[in-house]
């Protein structure tokens, strides 16, 4: 079932109003189960799954035996099955490189992303919205009637059934957007939600995820654990996640290439991980190196004119 969804009307890039919902349109759903499913991803992410407890959720990544993001996701578990929450375009590519090592698990994994709406709920009436419909939401993770609650902060990831999804919709008195202005707030988080044009092409501490509680540094093996240990304990990393917002007269996306101003001139800087564009407004996420200072002058690559600032993140990468 597709549920309609609208063009923002108001500045989402600087501005939320009282009570938002997105259509998650763009995120997809993972689902694990079997008598070896949560053993398996265990084996295969870089979060503790099996520390996973019923009402939490976790950022993790799935990585290549070079220690390379594959995916990025926010796990979480109903009843037996473990699910894996990821923009769709990702989970594309994803799945695939996980069945090829669950055949030798009693684990299945299956895109179950058509029989959920994924919605997006924020705003300063997000938290009263949501106790009204659900009762307590507090916890991390709530289950509810054909789904869950996910929360993060003052916004929720609400994961219902088809069925479900409209009535929501409905007693909200809202009109559904479309999910860039969620995105933004993604961006606003430093979160690095990968999609497939950089699958593969950053280790996680690249893009920050140490700094989200996605990376266990404790747990047994795991696909890419060596380059991830080795990058925490022995240094070598030379990259990080940045938020940029701006101008430019281009439409981006995350192919788009990005300069920084060097002494003899503008050079590559880096890349667009998410990005979101209102008419010459820009809001993205952005791997360049980890010495960029927050006063460096950037610009989106072929548009000189263009003007992009350093957003401080929300977040410490400095190891504890």
């Amino acid at each position: 079932m597709t549920i309609s969804a609208s063009q923002p009307d108001w500045d989402f890039i600087t501005t939320s109003p009282a009570l938002m919902l997105s259509s998650l349109s763009h995120m997809g759903l993972i689902e694990v189960t079997g008598e070896q499913g949560r053993s398996f991803i265990h084996g295969q992410v870089t979060t503790d799954i099996t520390s996973l407890a019923a009402d939490q959720w976790k950022w993790g990544a799935h990585c290549d035996p070079k220690g390379k993001m594959l995916a990025s996701f926010r796990t979480f578990a109903i009843a037996d099955s473990l699910f894996m929450l990821m923009p769709t375009s990702t989970l594309e590519l994803d799945l695939p490189q996980l069945k090829k090592y669950a055949v030798f698990s009693k684990a299945e994994l299956s895109d179950v992303s058509s029989q959920y709406q994924i919605i997006g709920v924020a705003g300063s009436e997000a938290q009263a919205f949501m106790t009204q419909q659900f009762g307590d939401v507090s916890a991390a993770l709530t289950l509810v009637d054909g789904g869950a609650v996910l929360r993060d902060g003052e916004r929720f990831i609400v994961i219902f059934a088809n069925d479900k999804a409209s009535a929501l919709i409905s007693a909200s008195q809202q009109t559904l957007v479309d999910a860039s202005a969620w995105q933004a707030l993604e961006i606003k988080a430093g979160y690095p939600n990968i999609d497939a044009s950089h699958s593969g092409q950053y280790v996680a501490q690249m893009c920050n995820l140490q700094a989200i509680d996605g990376i266990s540094f404790n747990k047994g093996c795991y696909m890419g654990q060596e380059t991830i240990a080795r990058m925490k304990y022995r240094g070598g990393n030379k990259r990080a996640l940045y938020i940029l917002s701006g101008t430019t007269s281009t439409t981006i996306n995350t192919d788009t290439q990005l300069e920084i101003a060097l002494e003899d001139g503008f050079r590559r800087g880096g890349n667009i991980i998410e990005c979101v564009q209102q008419g010459d407004k820009v809001l993205l996420t952005a791997v360049l190196p980890n010495d960029t200072e927050n006063n460096a002058q950037l610009r989106i690559a072929d548009d000189e004119s263009s003007q992009l600032t350093i957003i401080e993140l929300p977040y410490s990468l400095v190891d504890a």
